[in-house]
């Protein structure tokens, strides 16, 4: 049985990722920084009949956290298949009346870059024992420079100098860790889930998070002769 870890897995896309998964037979390690939600969505899936699943306890903005939910996650297996970092922060919200500050960018880049980084280096330990190694970056639609210069794109006027810019730095590590881990066999890309509608935009529309998950797991569950090093959205490879 391969096993998952996904951070923020405690509801929303990693929560119903988390299940997908789960139905398809895979062990899953829900990564969350609040325990008592964590816990509470652990038993919600048990109570389904998923007992293939425990919690993880992690908070990727902290370094510390990162290193004692590996320590953790050692005393249960010293083999992990795939790791989906999917927990990330929208940040503050820019207008005329409240402006960004130095510190509102270096708190998203904190979570979404340099949070799924630590993650990364702390399981590769773990990942490279696999016999097929996956890592599946959560990005968004809005990392893509090459459609932000596109000005019939529908998302052209949601420019950002946080979280868009934070995704893009994510797609950017995301490229470098696949060429530096080509010939073991890893399979590392990023993926968008598109247009979603939960807590982190406000329910404002879109698919929701049981349907979006599906295309996501498609990217976690590749075999050997899958792709890496690449950006994928529902409708397949997207430009950079």
């Amino acid at each position: 049985m391969r096993k998952v870890l996904i951070t923020g897995a405690n509801k929303g896309l990693g929560f119903e990722l988390a299940k997908y998964l789960l139905q398809k037979d895979y062990f899953v390690y829900l990564g969350c920084r609040n325990t008592e939600m964590g816990k509470n969505a652990v038993r919600e899936l048990k109570n389904s009949g998923f007992e293939n699943c425990m919690l993880l306890e992690i908070d990727i903005s902290k370094e510390e956290s990162v290193n004692r939910a590996a320590n953790e996650f050692g005393k249960y297996s010293d083999v992990l298949d795939i790791l989906i970092n999917n927990a990330g922060i929208l940040g503050k919200r820019k207008s005329e009346d409240n402006p960004l500050s130095i510190s509102d960018v270096r708190e998203v880049f904190e979570t979404n870059f340099f949070g799924t980084i630590a993650v990364t280096e702390a399981f590769l330990p773990f990942l490279k024992k696999s016999s097929l190694p996956v890592i599946e970056n959560i990005t968004s639609d809005l990392s893509s420079l090459t459609m932000h210069q596109d000005p019939d794109w529908l998302l052209y006027n949601a420019k950002s100098i946080s979280y868009g810019p934070s995704k893009t730095a994510l797609n950017a590590y995301t490229v470098a860790l696949a060429y530096e881990y080509k010939d073991l066999g890893f399979k590392i890309n990023c993926v968008t889930p598109g247009w979603t509608s939960t807590d982190f935009n406000g329910n404002s529309g879109g698919k929701s998070p049981a349907e979006n998950c599906i295309n996501l797991a498609k990217y976690a569950m590749l075999d050997e002769n899958g792709p890496t090093g690449k950006f994928f959205g529902e409708e397949g490879e997207l430009p950079w």
